[in-house]
């Protein structure tokens, strides 16, 4: 049973670190804003401000600031400043079992997707896929700002998308699980990323190369993980790249290509991944209902 972290309350204590690329705290000043507007007491990681080439410190330091917020009980929420690269690099350097032992919330997307699913796989703790520091500027009209605060303070949270040429019609109900296709790729093989039989299993992905969007399904799909999933949500694949020889499909068509000889519903085009203004937050790890009719596509969760 995947353990939900508890909804914050105003006056919780929320920390903001960097796992992955470097970042200056005053690229975290509006989210430090947003927070404290939320009636939440901001405590700022090591890692912001700290520099080892392009990471926030190294690895020995991003790890140390990881595990001083998964260990204070006085923290319910630890919100990732920005992904890049460099979370996989420390998942085997933190004791995990604090996080077990006091569920809290673990805020991010991109880069991060690799400290979401391994809280998931091995603690079995559901988490938020979400807006970070970095992407947050418009308070008032961003809609992913508004669907991260409706989760972490335990509203009900649903996403709807516009029917897509690619969609295959179906509804189900089961916990929803991934997020960037390249790091999820990377992850193959490890106990970051077991079984995702009966998982509803969301991509997306940024600056990637056609040809390499169809290496990773085809890597999933040998990999059997895309064969027994009870669903598949294609986010956004922005600003995607093709050589001076053609691809010949776009990122959609690749992907729905990978998964055709399979019968699970599909839900192309939804509003997840890198995109400002509309990178709805989801609950990664917890229950959802996915159903996708000829004219509409709705999660809820």
């Amino acid at each position: 049973m995947t353990a939900i972290p508890p909804a914050l309350q105003q006056g919780d204590k929320v920390a903001i670190i960097s796992t992955a690329r470097k970042i200056s705290s005053e690229e975290i000043e509006s989210t430090k804003q947003l927070l404290t507007s939320w009636n939440l007491n901001v405590v700022i990681g090591k890692t912001i401000n700290a520099q080892c080439n392009q990471f926030a410190g190294s690895d020995d330091l991003r790890a140390e600031d990881l595990q001083t917020m998964l260990d204070d009980k006085e923290i319910t929420a630890v919100f990732f400043a920005r992904g890049g690269y460099g979370s996989v690099r420390i998942l085997d350097m933190v004791n995990w079992q604090s996080l077990a032992q006091n569920p809290k919330w673990l805020i991010g997307y991109s880069d991060v997707t690799a400290v979401l699913m391994h809280a998931y796989y091995n603690v079995n703790t559901a988490s938020v896929h979400g807006i970070m520091p970095v992407n947050i500027t418009d308070t008032k009209t961003n809609v992913a700002v508004s669907s991260l605060r409706n989760i972490l303070f335990g509203v009900d949270n649903t996403i709807t998308a516009k029917p897509h040429k690619l969609n295959r019609c179906g509804e189900v109900s089961a916990e929803v699980i991934g997020g960037n296709l390249s790091v999820i790729y990377s992850l193959l093989a490890s106990d970051s990323f077991q079984s995702s039989d009966d998982k509803i299993l969301v991509i997306e992905d940024l600056d990637e190369y056609l040809y390499h969007i169809d290496r990773m399904m085809q890597g999933l799909k040998r990999a059997g993980k895309l064969k027994n999933l009870k669903a598949l949500i294609v986010g956004q694949f922005s600003d995607m790249h093709d050589n001076t020889i053609p691809f010949g499909k776009t990122a959609c068509e690749i992907i729905a290509e990978s998964v055709k000889d399979y019968d699970f519903p599909l839900a192309f085009d939804f509003p997840i991944g890198h995109i400002a203004t509309n990178n709805h937050a989801f609950i990664h790890g917890k229950a959802a209902r996915l159903n996708v009719t000829p004219n509409s596509v709705t999660l809820i969760q």
